[in-house]
């Protein structure tokens, strides 16, 4: 008797183990966490900026042909020299994104390749003879700098602004007025947050003239005489005007 309900137990022992592992076998399997999704960072345009630049300056010397009177009366020609050279530089700034629109400051200095003097033309009333250009100095620095406030609308990457502010040389002061488009790049240099790249062109303008050595521009010989210097009057012309086109890198950094 004892042997049977040992052989029971262990019977009844046996089934519920069966049982058991036939009810786990019948359990879903544990997947594994589905990896998060990583949602893109989204760009703004907020944050400061540094970078270079380079272009072509164009000079508007807007002189006006003036009448000398005196021994030698005539016609004093100024060329308008609307040559060009490189310009070339570096820039900083700040910008602010609110929705849309973009507000900002931003200064730069700026080397320029340009021509200190220039020749003119003389044509005597009247009078046969023969003219020597001089020196004329039109007082254009090489180098200028500007302070300038921007403001413009961004299409995601592409941010479009105008600009305008102080603009200053060695020994002047002026405006300049103008505008650019802005692209951001997919790239990230320098631990910059973005690096941009973009075409800008100014208008600059400065209000003083000091047209040079005492008004000497050249000497006028008459036919069978002597040479006779001379001397062109102070208008007041303004002939410290440019046009600058150029291309900028800037380094973005603090937000993405």
């Amino acid at each position: 008797m004892r042997t049977y309900l040992v052989s029971l137990l262990a019977g009844a022992a046996s089934a519920a183990l069966l049982a058991s592992a036939a009810s786990a076998a019948d359990l879903p399997a544990r997947a594994a966490p589905p990896a998060p999704i990583m949602a893109a960072p989204i760009f703004t345009w907020t944050g400061f900026y540094a970078g270079v630049n380079a272009g072509w300056g164009w000079r508007n010397d807007d002189e006006e042909s003036v009448v000398l009177g005196g021994t030698v009366p005539g016609t004093l020609f100024f060329d308008n020299n609307n040559d060009g050279g490189f310009v070339g530089g570096a820039q900083i700034g700040y910008n602010y994104q609110i929705g849309s629109f973009v507000i900002g400051l931003e200064t730069d200095i700026q080397w320029a390749d340009t021509d200190n003097d220039e020749e003119v033309r003389f044509v005597p009333a009247g009078a046969a003879g023969t003219f020597v250009p001089g020196e004329f100095n039109n007082d254009l620095s090489d180098w200028f700098g500007t302070v300038r406030a921007r403001a413009g609308v961004a299409f995601d990457r592409v941010l479009i602004y105008a600009t305008g502010g102080l603009a200053y040389t060695d020994n002047d002061t002026g405006w300049t007025v103008g505008g650019g488009v802005e692209w951001a790049l997919p790239v990230n240099w320098f631990g910059s947050s973005a690096v941009t790249f973009g075409l800008e062109g100014l208008w600059l303008s400065f209000d003083e003239d000091d047209d040079n050595n005492g008004g000497f521009v050249g000497t006028f010989t008459p036919v069978g005489g002597t040479p006779i210097n001379v001397i062109a009057p102070d208008v007041g012309n303004d002939d410290n005007d440019f046009f600058v086109a150029r291309a900028k890198l800037n380094f973005k950094f603090g937000t993405y």
